[in-house]
């Protein structure tokens, strides 16, 4: 009894320098978040002298910054951009790497074993290696504007969406798919009635990971985009550069955290079905 409570305690201790050390290691993480948003609040004479300490009487200039930034580049026109453009390509990229993954994964042949290592092929060639071509192609075809845009999206992010929903799907039994179709249910009632609820969790974990990738790139957009009549908020917030590689560094800041705001609050509020979903697609296969 006595070496079973022991064994408790040292349990516990362990568990509390676990969550010490992964406390610190979260502080290195968000500290450079912090430092950006204290300094959208400093005159931008300060920024580059004193840029990690808090503002005070002589640097804090409130929310001068903030207004500042809004009317130079045109913030809620390039939000609305980047909000369509990061939809359209998540949902676009859920229902397509679904439906591949589910057919991957219950059609076993060569063909589609081919097509899923395609797919895991896909995450590991670098993007300058296609960059050009890539840009000379959505030009040709018409791609470059926020509502066609999501197909290239859809080329790019399909390695990843299908590699974590056919890890769901190996585990998930066959056996409803099989009665629902005896039932006389058509494959894509099949899929949209039964399949689509199970892989739920997936469906979350991959629409916030995809989410964060696209509302936070910039080169590709700057590649396909064209850019006289759409900017998203990354490429935006590079006009705030003027002649000479000056750049006004208090409404850079200031944009910068309206632009993380929006995909830091949805990761926070599900971050926990990231796990969920990792996690249960990791069981098998």
């Amino acid at each position: 009894m006595a070496n079973k409570s022991k064994r408790v305690r040292t349990h516990k201790k362990g568990d509390w320098i676990l969550t010490l050390v992964f406390s610190l290691f979260s502080l290195v993480y968000v500290y450079p978040l912090f430092v950006v948003l204290i300094n959208s609040f400093k005159k931008k004479a300060f920024i580059s002298r004193l840029p990690f300490s808090l503002p005070d009487a002589k640097t804090f200039v409130g929310w001068e910054n903030y207004t500042n930034g809004l009317n130079k580049i045109n913030f809620f026109d390039s939000l609305l951009n980047s909000v369509i453009i990061t939809v359209l390509s998540v949902a676009l990229i859920l229902l397509c790497t679904s439906m591949c993954a589910w057919f991957i994964t219950r059609v076993r042949t060569r063909l589609t074993r081919a097509v899923y290592y395609l797919c895991l092929f896909s995450m590991i060639v670098p993007f300058q290696m296609v960059m050009f071509t890539l840009s000379k192609t959505a030009d040709t075809l018409k791609l470059n504007t926020p509502l066609t845009i999501p197909v290239v999206y859809l080329g790019f992010g399909a390695g990843l969406a299908v590699f974590m929903f056919c890890g769901y799907m190996k585990s998930c039994p066959i056996e409803i798919e099989e009665s629902a179709m005896v039932d006389g249910c058509t494959p894509l009632r099949t899929f949209f009635s039964i399949v689509f609820p199970i892989l739920q969790p997936t469906y979350v974990t991959t629409a916030i990971l995809e989410a964060m990738w696209i509302w936070n790139d910039y080169l590709l957009p700057y590649l396909v985009l064209n850019l006289k009549k759409f900017k998203t908020i990354p490429i935006a917030i590079q006009y705030l550069k003027g002649g000479y590689g000056t750049v006004d560094m208090g409404a850079m800041m200031a944009m910068l955290v309206l632009s993380i705001l929006p995909i830091v609050v949805l990761y926070l509020f599900l971050q926990k079905y990231i796990i969920k979903g990792i996690v249960a697609g990791a069981v098998k296969g």
